[in-house]
């Protein structure tokens, strides 16, 4: 009978590993439980990393320099990409016939994004060189050429942003754009300053700086960019129609961001400008939510007005509703109202009598229409509709009856023609 090969499976659950096939079990050397612990959270890892951004490998910063005995020199990264959120360093020093094992990029390919490497000396563990010479330095940190060359002169490091006053044989840090002054949304360059604590032999330093670029922000669109695209929404025609632009002027910053770089956007021509303003402000006009406070706004504005007696004021918010094609039949009531009380009687009956299509269960169009028959000279067909609607409400809390004497005693004041009031009074009796 031929032999069957057992299959033996595995399973790690405490320092003791049973088998299956021969139920024999063994206990696996420290190195195996090493690998399947950091297999495990290098997976986990992976798997709730956000990818939000990239390491910029291209734009890294890798240079060896040699330091004369007891000398101070300055190095300039490469010009840091626009977006940088965070950068990770590291400085090694060499001896002579040393190389470095590993660079800086491939160790952080290994590494989804800055989340995964901590902000404390553990971080720093993990990304300093397995290798470094005897020789050691300290160095400073400068955001400005003027300042990291003032240090080459004298020494003295209050300007810096940021300083390593400890001798060491290599360093590693990773900083934060929100945790660190080196590192600020329109920081460019960074100046590292090295001063060699060997007073007789020249220092071979390497220095590998990598930055993290957030995907959003390498669009170029960071907080000021934005306060100045919505700076200037807000003194469009469009936004000042309205008692709060905040959310139309966000639609239009997010429309302008997906479609351009802000490098790009400010190379428009000023006539180029004012059409994207326009075409997006036209979109986001026609977004429901926002026309809907839009146009609520609009209406405040004029109940407002309409009760500070500011009729024209009124009148001209009106007109915007109606000509957007948004006007209810309030709406119509409300500038009937207004054309009442400013005199003008044929316009107050064309925009009543479009309020009566839209809707010819509102009353206080019906009110409104009697109202311009009544001041028309037209008592008879003021007479019905007052007669008919007299045991009614116009709005839920207030009769047709109040609302007629109180509509009346603001038109006499307003000086309209008010000889037919008393009767109609008397109607309602």
């Amino acid at each position: 009978m031929a032999n069957k090969k057992l299959v033996k499976i595995c399973v790690i659950t405490s320092p003791i590993c049973y088998c299956s096939g021969r139920g024999k079990r063994f206990k696996p050397n420290m190195n195996l439980k090493r690998i399947f612990l950091i297999f495990l959270i290098t997976s986990t890892y992976n798997v709730f990393a956000q990818k939000d951004g990239y390491w910029d490998k291209e734009r890294a910063t890798t240079k060896e320099i040699l330091v004369s005995a007891g000398d101070r020199i300055i190095i300039k990264t490469e010009d840091l990409p626009v977006g940088t959120t965070e950068i990770v360093y590291r400085i090694t020093l060499l001896d002579k016939n040393q190389q470095m094992a590993n660079s800086l990029v491939s160790l952080l390919k290994a590494i989804p994004d800055p989340y995964g490497i901590g902000q404390g000396s553990a971080g720093a563990v993990f990304l300093m060189s397995k290798i470094s010479g005897d020789d050691q330095c300290t160095y400073s940190l400068f955001t400005s050429n003027e300042n990291a060359k003032k240090y080459v002169s004298d020494g003295k490091i209050d300007s810096a942003c940021f300083s390593q006053s400890e001798p060491v044989s290599k360093d590693a840090k990773r900083i934060s754009l929100d945790k660190n002054s080196c590192l600020k949304e329109n920081t460019k360059t960074i100046w590292f300053g090295f001063e060699s604590k060997n007073w007789f032999l020249t220092q071979k330093i390497v220095l590998e700086v990598v930055p993290w670029v957030d995907i959003k922000l390498n669009r170029g669109w960071n907080q000021d960019n934005k306060n100045e695209i919505i700076s200037l929404c807000k003194t469009s025609t469009m936004a000042q129609k309205m008692a709060n632009s905040d959310d139309f002027c966000v639609c239009i910053l997010d429309k302008i961001m997906k479609e351009y770089r802000y490098a790009e956007f400010q190379k428009l021509l000023a006539v180029e400008k004012t059409k994207v303003y326009k075409d997006f402000g036209n979109a986001c006009y026609k977004d429901a939510d926002i026309s809907k406070n839009v146009y609520n706004d609009l209406r405040n504005q004029i109940a407002t007005l309409i009760k500070q007696q500011k009729y024209n004021e009124a009148i001209q918010k009106l007109n915007i509703i109606i000509n957007d094609g948004k006007a209810t039949a309030l709406d119509y009531s409300s500038i009937g109202y207004c054309y009442i009380l400013t005199k003008q009687y044929a316009k107050a009956l064309k925009f009543l009598k479009e309020g009566e299509k839209l809707d010819d269960t509102e009353l206080l169009v019906k009110l409104n229409l009697a109202h311009v028959y009544l001041v028309s000279d037209n008592y008879s067909d003021a007479k019905a509709i007052y007669k008919k609607y007299q045991d009614q409400n116009v709005t839920d809390s207030l009769s047709w009856k109040e609302k007629t004497k109180s509509d009346f005693a603001l038109f006499e004041k307003a000086g309209l023609p008010s000889k037919d009031f008393e009767k109609v009074l008397k109607l309602f009796n």
